[in-house]
């Protein structure tokens, strides 16, 4: 039912709000805003579901075995930092995609 949901809210906010950017005048086209704002919600909703699910594991782990917390802390910081290098690489590139055009 959820997953429905939000494909339904994807569908909607796909099709349903692209009428006005079709519908601009000769020249002036802003499907690249569109684009871009789609590209963006996508890095944000994986970033934050790859974090949440890597977090996760973590915290079941650390309560698996409470002596292990320092280390599993410290194994974890790495790829979280990583994860979220690649988030803002993405952002700076949607942000070029509407600057440049």
């Amino acid at each position: 039912m959820k997953r429905s949901l939000i494909i339904g809210i994807l569908l909607f906010l796909s099709f349903g709000m692209a009428t006005p950017l079709f519908a601009a005048e000769a020249g002036t086209s802003t499907l690249h805003y569109f684009g871009a704002a789609i590209g963006l919600g996508i890095i944000v909703m994986g970033a934050s579901y790859g974090i949440s699910r890597f977090t996760t594991a973590a915290v079941e782990s650390i309560a698996r075995q409470p002596e292990a917390a320092a280390q599993i802390t410290a194994a974890i910081n790495l790829p979280l930092f990583l994860l979220e290098g690649v988030v803002i690489l993405g952002e700076v590139f949607c942000l070029l995609i509407v600057l440049m055009k």
